[in-house]
């Protein structure tokens, strides 16, 4: 029995039935299993490929069924879509593989009985693929279906983009995205964690954006990179460390990072500060706030102190004290769907039309922290309009007092980095 393949369809049924995230659930079994590296990225292939599919391939599988989805055996519907994703969408894996390892994988997984299942479905799959071809036409719908995504996501995507654009950030969320890291300049250089890389048998090269950023274009398994285990580099996209630079931190500044888990922009902060000044790094949720400390430790950084609070409560609790503020607000994440296989099966549209008003709240505290002359960045790694550009100009209608300095918004499929919005702003 193939174990890589058995790994990925417990590793769909802990993500699509107990709720669990796609990227730890990987993490988890990778690590109990030990498969060999090709074996591990096969695994990784089929895990983010079918809950990438989602519904589509849902869809597929209900056109060699006769009844609902929701009446098969959660266990034997993970083992259908593992198989059914090899068959429509990996062409280098033989059919016949596709189908005869899911039986006996069912065998031990379910029982008897529903490996002769599978192998019923799967079988007539093969057979007759062009059963559950997609329709052509140009609706929503059928964009949605081709393109892996939720009608009501296509639908928002095509409101605020247009048809084509729409289509371009679709075909870009199922292209995976290339590792990028931050090199700690506090502890190492570029240079050196580019030589550690090549030494490591990944291939990567120099951000263009920013001058500590680095591009893997291809690497091994990262719980084995020293470099990153001992903290002379850390995982973060290029247009979240832009964040920082257009903070542009000084040494011994007064930083708030309004909502900081799991740290990524603090540390990036206060290696910009060269270690030298305070940053309070805030969020709500206690057992985030360990994430920040142990990010911090892991980089050498002592300047940083996490914080349980509100992020509405920052101007209350430090009423014109910061030179700059950060605001990485809490977002929908619709910039960074093709990083998290399940995002797009997981948000709803009611979820995002709530946010504007915790954003706007957010904003609007935060303001009230920074000192006259002083620096506000707000920020977040959606590209709706809603929670970016309405969001900053609603704020400067109601506060005279700052002036907007510049925005950018990043789109993947142009600009070749996750989606993320920027806004910088002046206390006068």
């Amino acid at each position: 029995m193939d174990r890589a393949r058995f790994s990925a369809i417990k590793t769909v049924y802990a993500v699509q039935t107990e709720g669990a995230f796609s990227n730890i659930a990987l993490a988890q079994i990778l690590r109990k299993e030990k498969l060999s590296d090709i074996d591990r990225r096969f695994c990784t292939e089929l895990v983010y490929g079918t809950i990438k599919a989602g519904a589509s391939l849902d869809w597929k599988i209900s056109k060699y069924v006769n009844r609902s989805l929701d009446k098969i055996d959660a266990k034997i519907l993970a083992v259908l879509r593992v198989g059914m994703y090899q068959i429509f969408f990996l062409d280098r894996v033989p059919n016949s593989a596709a189908v005869n390892e899911s039986v006996e994988i069912a065998k031990k997984f379910v029982n008897i009985g529903a490996s002769k299942f599978v192998n019923g479905v799967l079988r007539s799959a093969v057979r007759e693929p062009q059963k559950s071809d997609f329709p052509t036409d140009d609706s929503i719908e059928t964009l949605a279906l081709q393109t892996f995504h939720p009608a009501w996501l296509v639908k928002l995507f095509v409101e605020e983009f247009g048809l084509e654009t729409a289509k371009k950030i679709c075909a870009t969320n199922n292209i995976e995205p290339p590792l990028c890291l931050r090199v700690n300049f506090l502890k190492s250089s570029r240079a050196e964690i580019l030589a550690a890389l090549k030494k490591f048998g990944a291939v990567a090269e120099e951000s263009k954006l920013v001058p500590e950023g680095i591009i893997c274009k291809s690497h091994g398994a990262l719980d084995t990179f020293k470099p990153l285990k001992i903290g002379l580099c850390q995982v973060q996209d290029e247009s979240s460390m832009l964040a920082a630079r257009w903070l542009n931190p000084a040494e011994n500044d007064f930083v708030i990072d309004c909502c900081a888990a799991p740290g990524g922009k603090a540390t990036h902060i206060a290696e910009l500060m060269k270690n030298r000044g305070r940053i309070i790094a805030a969020d709500i949720f206690e057992m985030k706030l360990q994430h920040i400390k142990e990010n911090a430790a892991r980089l050498g950084i002592k300047i940083i102190e996490p914080v349980l609070l509100d992020a509405r409560e920052i101007g209350k609790k430090f009423f014109n004290q910061a030179d700059k503020v950060l605001i990485d607000a809490p977002c929908s994440g619709l910039g960074v769907i093709r990083r998290k296989a399940d995002l797009r099966w997981k948000k709803s549209f009611a979820e995002i039309a709530e946010l504007p008003k915790l954003q706007a709240e957010i904003l609007a505290s935060a303001a009230n922290a920074v000192k006259r002359g002083g620096t506000l960045i707000y920020s977040t790694c959606t590209i709706i309009r809603r929670e970016n550009e309405s969001i900053v100009e609603n704020f400067l209608k109601l506060n005279k007092n700052f002036k907007i300095v510049d925005t950018k918004k990043f789109l993947p499929h142009i600009d070749g980095t996750d989606g993320f919005f920027i806004a910088k702003l002046v206390r006068s």
